[in-house]
């Protein structure tokens, strides 16, 4: 029998984002926070993750899929009122010298992840942490019933 190789056709945009959300979830998970996926903030906005730590501290990673999808998209500077961190995650052949240095870098696909650069953290005011706490975790546990699309509302 002879063996033939074919080519795999390179990963779609939303593959890529699958895969790197995927992964990155996974490191946050064994890092010790609970992530929720895509997580409407109270300014509109939607976090691509965001997790709960164990010490009530709230992490938002924002997953770039693309140089494009970096390029043309500016809001994640939005995203800093609702969190203690906030980092980048991307796919292992992303281009990184191209994100900015102060947001934390995580290198992630389907299967797990690892955080190349520590984000900076600035911690959250007391009430607006609770307002957020409460309701991330009113969040997960809507969803965990099947529903749970409300937004985040401190």
């Amino acid at each position: 029998m002879d063996l033939v190789l074919t080519t795999c056709a390179p990963a779609s945009r939303p593959e890529i984002t699958q895969a790197v959300t995927r992964g990155a979830a996974r490191l946050l998970a064994a890092l010790g926070y609970a992530p929720l996926t895509e997580v409407c903030l109270p300014n509109g906005r939607r976090a691509d993750l965001m997790a709960l730590g164990r010490r009530g501290d709230l992490y938002i990673v924002e997953v770039k899929s693309s140089l494009e999808d970096f390029r043309t998209d500016g809001k994640w500077h939005e995203y800093a009122p609702y969190c203690d961190a906030f980092a980048f995650a991307v796919a292992p052949e992303f281009p990184r010298e191209v994100l900015p240095p102060d947001p934390g870098l995580i290198v992630a696909d389907a299967f797990g992840g690892e955080v190349l650069r520590e984000p900076a953290v600035a911690s959250l005011a007391g009430a607006r942490r609770k307002a957020l706490t409460v309701a991330f975790g009113r969040l997960a546990a809507l969803r965990a019933v099947g529903g749970g699309s409300e937004l985040l509302t401190p």
